[in-house]
C-alpha cells in the first residue's frame, strides 16, 4: 500500500517580527487570526502588505504567529513579475538572499534580505515518518493525481516534528502545473 499524504498550495505570504509589526501597522498590534492553517499553531491573519519590487508590487498576507527573522515567500512568478530575485530556499535559511520594501497602513520597511521562493518541503510529526521509513532531511518524491497534468514533484525535503502533521506544501506555480484545485491527496515516493 502506497504512503499517502495531503498535498496543500502555499500562496504568498510573509512572515514578519514584532518590531517589523508595529513598524507597519502600529505601536502594540497583535496579529487577528483570520484562519488556522493545517500546521499546529499556525494562522493566516487579517492583516495584509504590500511587497514592492522594482517592477511593481503585490498584496500578501502575514502569516502568525511573528517570528524571529521577517521572511517573504513567493512562486517565482510572482518574484519576477515585482522584479525581485527569490531563491529557492526552505523556509528561515535566509541568509544572502534579496530583499525588498514592506508597505503596511502604518509605516514600510527595507529588509535587506528575506524573500525566497519556499522549496517544496513535507511536513511529519515523528510516528508519521517512523511509519513511512523518512527522516528529518531526507529527500523524497510526491506524486500527484489531476485530471489532465498528473506530475510527481522531486527534491521534497522532509522536516521531521512534534510540531508537524503530516502535509506537503508546494507554492502556486506547483499547483497550477499540475493543474491541482485545492488541497489533494499525494503519493510519497522515496
Amino acid at each position: 500500500m502506497a504512503d499517502k499524504v495531503l498535498v496543500e498550495t502555499s500562496a504568498r505570504h510573509v512572515h514578519v517580527t514584532d518590531e517589523h509589526l508595529e513598524i507597519l501597522f502600529g505601536k502594540g498590534h497583535t496579529l487577528t487570526n483570520k484562519k488556522d492553517l493545517s500546521q499546529p499553531g499556525q494562522f493566516a491573519c487579517e492583516e495584509k502588505v504590500t511587497i514592492v519590487g522594482p517592477k511593481g508590487q503585490l498584496k500578501a498576507s502575514i502569516l502568525g504567529p511573528t517570528r524571529k527573522a521577517t521572511q517573504v515567500e513567493l512562486s517565482l512568478t510572482d518574484a519576477r513579475t515585482v522584479g525581485l530575485t527569490a531563491e529557492i530556499r526552505e523556509s528561515g535559511d535566509i541568509a544572502g538572499t534579496s530583499g525588498c520594501k514592506l508597505v503596511g497602513p502604518e509605516g514600510e520597511v527595507d529588509i535587506e534580505e528575506g524573500v525566497i521562493a519556499a522549496k517544496r518541503h513535507i511536513h511529519l510529526d515523528p510516528a508519521t515518518a517512523e511509519k513511512f521509513g523518512i527522516e528529518n532531511g531526507q529527500i523524497v518524491s510526491i506524486k500527484v493525481e489531476s485530471e489532465a497534468r498528473s506530475l510527481t514533484f522531486g527534491e521534497v525535503v522532509a522536516r521531521v516534528s512534534e510540531k508537524f502533521l503530516p502535509a506537503v506544501h508546494i507554492d502556486t506555480d506547483e499547483a497550477n502545473a499540475a493543474g491541482l484545485k485545492g488541497a489533494v491527496e499525494g503519493e510519497i515516493i522515496k
